[in-house]
């Protein structure tokens, strides 16, 4: 699966981004798809996923209330709404999936599919 994220940029603490990440020729509502992130010099974190199994969406508590994600199916694209930035939002996020996943997961090495990565900074 070759997913395509895209909407990162420079922006003020408090302001707002929606990261898109698109998936060409792919259904999504079939398999779990997450957004993570990774800052410089730490592990890449688990932020969001929706399940194909119960078609849940789970969030980390670090973004829980800031951050939202959703599904377009018929463009086969997921978002995530950013809302209340803080500089150490601060990362390079990615969108990811795996065709044998239903089931969301935290752990990066569960998923085998990635997007290249959109950066986001938040500074003033």
């Amino acid at each position: 699966v070759q997913l395509q994220a895209s909407g990162g940029g420079l922006v003020q603490p408090g302001g707002s981004l929606r990261l898109s990440c698109a998936a060409p020729g792919y259904s999504l509502d079939y398999y779990a798809i997450g957004w993570f992130r990774q800052a410089p010099g730490k592990e890449r974190e688990g932020l969001s996923c929706i399940s194909s199994a119960d078609g849940s969406t789970y969030y980390a508590d670090s973004v829980k209330g800031r951050f939202t994600m959703s599904r377009d199916n018929a463009k086969k694209t997921v978002y995530l709404q950013m809302n209340s930035l803080k500089p150490e939002d601060t990362a390079v996020y990615y969108c990811a999936t795996d065709l044998l996943r239903l089931s969301c997961s935290w752990s990066s090495a569960d998923f085998g599919s990635w997007g290249q990565g959109t950066q986001v900074t938040v500074s003033s």
